[in-house]
C-alpha cells in the first residue's frame, strides 16, 4: 500500500493544547484525512534551533486600510511560530503598498531573512518578487491572483484555478462533459474563464466560454446564444405554426400540445458562473426562460456564493462550489480566540500555513525550492496544499451544493494530491 506523508501544519495547535515541548514530523509517511487528527500519535521530540541567519520575514500592512487585518496576520503567524526551536519572526510594514512592500522586503533580506511570508495584495506582491528572487529567498504570498505565481514565489489565497479544477473533477466524475460559461467580461470573470480553459483541457473535454457586458440585455444575450435557444426552439415553433395554420379544431389541439413540448436540452451539461448579487438573480432567472433545466445542466460557481449576501435572491438551487471545508478550520479559530480574544478574520489562516510551513522547513534544515514542493504538500488549516515549482499552489477544496436551507457539503476535502480536482 502506498503512504502518503504530508506534514500537518496545525499540529502547533494540538501540540500547545497538550502541554507539548515541541514538534517533530513523523519518521515515516503517516495518513490522515484533512480537518481531523493523525489517526496516528505523532510523538513530540526537541526541536533544532533554525540556522543562524534562516528566520522568518513577515510583510504585512501595519498601517493603512488593512491595518487590523495585517495585525490578524501577524498573531496568526505568531501563533504558527509557538513552539521551542522555531525559526525568528521579523516582522515588517508594508504600509498596504507596494513601495513599501518593495522596501519592507529589502529591510528584512538585509536582516537575514531566509524566508518571506506575505505580503498581502497583487502589487504588493508583484513590487517584491523582484527583490526577493535575485536573492534567492523564497516568498509566500498571500495573494490569489494567478498572474504572480512565478518559480520562487507562492500564492497562497484561493484562486480561480483551483476552484474550477475542482468543480471539474467532480463533473465529470459525475458524467459531465461538455462545459459551458456565461461570464462577466471583468477581471474576475476572465480570470474564472481562464481557469475553466485549463481544467477543462487538462480533463480532456469541451469547454464553451461567452463573456458579456454586466447588463440585463448582456447576459440575456449571452445566455441565448450560448444555449443555441433559437434553433432548439425553432423546430417545435415551426411544427406550431404549421399545426395553427391548418385552421381546424385538430390543428388548434396540436398546436396547444406542441406549446407544452420541452425544449430539447443545450449543447453542454454544466454551466459555470460567476455572477454576484443582483445581476446573479437575473442571470439564473434567463435560465430558465431560455430552457436551461436542472439537474441535466449542472450549474456552478466560485466560492464567493457560500455567503448568503452574495447569492441574493437567485435560485441557486443545486448549483455547486469548491471552497475549504469550514471544519477544518475549527481547532486554529478556536486557539486564535483563545490567545487573541477575538476570532480570526479572513486570511490570517494564510499567515498561519505560511509561519507554519516556514517552522517545519526550518527544523528540517531550510527553505529549499525541494523542501517548499514537497510532493504530498501540507495540511493546512483550509485543508491540503502542495507548492508547485512554477509558484502555483494545488488545494484539497470540499464540494458544496446550495440548497433551499442553505450550502452543503456533499464531498469533502480530497487528503492526496492525486486526487482528482486537485
Amino acid at each position: 500500500m502506498v503512504r502518503r506523508a504530508f506534514v500537518l501544519l496545525a499540529a502547533t495547535l494540538a501540540l500547545a493544547a497538550c502541554g507539548a515541548t515541541g514538534f517533530a514530523p513523523p519518521s515515516r509517511p503517516v495518513p490522515s484525512a484533512l480537518g481531523t487528527p493523525v489517526p496516528t500519535p505523532v510523538t513530540p521530540a526537541p526541536s533544532p534551533v533554525a540556522p543562524s541567519g534562516r528566520g522568518i520575514a513577515l510583510l504585512a500592512p501595519l498601517s493603512g486600510p488593512n491595518a487590523e487585518r495585517g495585525q490578524a496576520m501577524v498573531n496568526a503567524a505568531r501563533l504558527a511560530l509557538d513552539a521551542p526551536g522555531a525559526p525568528p519572526l521579523d516582522v515588517r510594514d508594508t504600509g498596504g503598498t507596494a513601495e513599501g512592500a518593495a522596501a519592507a522586503a529589502t529591510q528584512a533580506l538585509a536582516a537575514g531573512a531566509g524566508l518571506i511570508i506575505g505580503p498581502l495584495t497583487s502589487p504588493e506582491a508583484a513590487a517584491v518578487a523582484p527583490v526577493a528572487r535575485p536573492a534567492g529567498v523564497a516568498v509566500l504570498a498571500f495573494t490569489n491572483d494567478p498572474a504572480q505565481a512565478q518559480p520562487g514565489v507562492w500564492t497562497l489565497g484561493i484562486t480561480p484555478v483551483q476552484q474550477v479544477r475542482r468543480l471539474v473533477g467532480a463533473g465529470t466524475a459525475q458524467g459531465k462533459h461538455r462545459f459551458a460559461a456565461a461570464l462577466p467580461n471583468n477581471q474576475f470573470g476572465q480570470s474564472m474563464a481562464a481557469a475553466l480553459t485549463q481544467a477543462a483541457a487538462s480533463a480532456g473535454v469541451p469547454a464553451d466560454i461567452r463573456m458579456y457586458e454586466p447588463t440585463n440585455s448582456g447576459i440575456s444575450s449571452a445566455i441565448r446564444d450560448l444555449s443555441a435557444y433559437n434553433s432548439r426552439r425553432a423546430p417545435l415553433e415551426a411544427k406550431r405554426r404549421a399545426a395553427l395554420a391548418e385552421r381546424s379544431a385538430e390543428g388548434r389541439r396540436q398546436a396547444a400540445e406542441l406549446s407544452r413540448e420541452s425544449v430539447p436540452p443545450p449543447p453542454f451539461d454544466a454551466l459555470l458562473l460567476a455572477e454576484t448579487g443582483e445581476r446573479l438573480a437575473w442571470l439564473t432567472s434567463f435560465l430558465a426562460y431560455y430552457d436551461i433545466e436542472r439537474p441535466a445542466v449542472q450549474v456552478m460557481g466560485p466560492a464567493l456564493w457560500a455567503a448568503p449576501a452574495v447569492r441574493g435572491g437567485a435560485d441557486l438551487n443545486g448549483a455547486w462550489y469548491a471552497a475549504p471545508d469550514p471544519d477544518a478550520r475549527a481547532s486554529f479559530e478556536a486557539a486564535y480566540a483563545a490567545k487573541f480574544g477575538a476570532a480570526p478574520p479572513s486570511l490570517a489562516d494564510l499567515a498561519f500555513d505560511a509561519a507554519a510551513i516556514g517552522r517545519v522547513l526550518a527544523q528540517e534544515g531550510g527553505y529549499s525550492v525541494a523542501a517548499l514542493c514537497r510532493p504530498d504538500g501540507f495540511a493546512g488549516v483550509d485543508g491540503l496544499l502542495a507548492l508547485q515549482p512554477d509558484g502555483t499552489v494545488r488545494r484539497g477544496l470540499a464540494l458544496f451544493q446550495v440548497d433551499r436551507g442553505g450550502p452543503t457539503r456533499i464531498e469533502p476535502a480530497p487528503n492526496s494530491v492525486t486526487a482528482p480536482g486537485i
